[in-house]
């Protein structure tokens, strides 16, 4: 696949966008301390802390999804976030398979994003044959 052609190129934005003001709106109840949330970290065991660490590492995941350059940085930590999110209702939670299932999707786009947004060495070719080639 090409990742510099157009289709794609606008694909990949838009897909970082939605997934930017996702996780943007999903840390705002994290990181305010609401009930539901302090709740849904305590019910599987984890210390509250772990609740504004996760709320901290989306929103600074969703902003460097909107700066094409350090995209793939930010699609990283949302799939470090989801493969903690599936752990934590696979093996902690009891019949949560419908809850892996999204985060396992969203782990699946946010690995693409970052596929996708990978920085690829460039060389010139005429760089190569005069020995001096250098990496853009």
């Amino acid at each position: 696949m090409r990742f510099d052609s157009k289709p794609v190129r606008i694909t990949v934005t838009v897909l970082s966008v939605l997934l930017a003001l996702m996780f943007l709106g999903a840390s705002v109840p994290k990181l305010l301390g609401a009930p539901d949330a302090v709740a849904g970290f305590a019910k599987y065991g984890y210390p509250d802390w772990v609740r504004l660490v996760v709320g901290v590492t989306e929103v600074v995941a969703a902003v460097l999804l909107l700066v094409p350059r350090l995209a793939w940085v930010g699609a990283a930590a949302i799939v470090v976030i989801m493969v903690g999110a599936t752990y934590t209702h696979l093996v902690l939670g009891s019949g949560e398979g419908a809850n892996a299932v999204v985060t396992l999707s969203l782990l699946a786009v946010a690995s693409f994003i970052a596929y996708a947004r990978w920085p690829r060495a460039q060389v010139n070719a005429a760089d190569v044959r005069r020995g001096a080639a250098s990496v853009r």
